[in-house]
């Protein structure tokens, strides 16, 4: 369990993009905090659209790109996340969030997967966005 203490957080990026890991890192583990992880560690990944589409065909029989996927670990591994932020980008765009907003957005999310959440259903998907909303506007106060 991972008692209060920080997560271990290991960021991958694949991608030529400038990503800002000490932003990530705080934003994982005040979400770690908020809802009480049990895991000691977290694996995050930034990739190209080209691969994340690969592995979306793999895993989820999907042959396009998304923005996140979430993979539950074991042991003290709590699980890994894969990010396309050039879809991150463009969905920011199509929702009118900056690409910051829409990743924390995302992360969040992908967050949320891990701790056992789905949106196969309307039900759940609203249920994970209301969360997410949730916990970015608590966020809000923290800064």
């Amino acid at each position: 369990m991972n008692n209060g203490k920080y997560m271990r957080i290991e960021i991958n990026n694949r991608t030529k993009k400038k990503i800002n890991s000490s932003f990530i890192k705080g934003l994982v583990n005040k979400f770690v905090a908020e809802y009480q992880v049990k895991g000691e560690e977290l694996s995050i990944a930034f990739v190209s659209d080209a691969e994340i589409k690969k592995l979306n065909r793999i895993y989820r029989d999907k042959s396009e790109p998304t923005d996140i996927l979430s993979f539950a670990g074991e042991g003290e591994l709590w699980g890994e996340l894969i990010i396309d932020y050039d879809q991150i980008k463009r969905q920011a765009g199509q929702f009118g969030n900056s690409a910051r907003e829409e990743l924390i957005f995302i992360l969040v999310h992908g967050l949320l997967h891990l701790l056992g959440y789905d949106d196969e259903t309307e039900k759940d998907r609203q249920k994970m966005m209301e969360m997410g909303e949730q916990f970015m506007e608590n966020l809000k106060f923290c800064n």
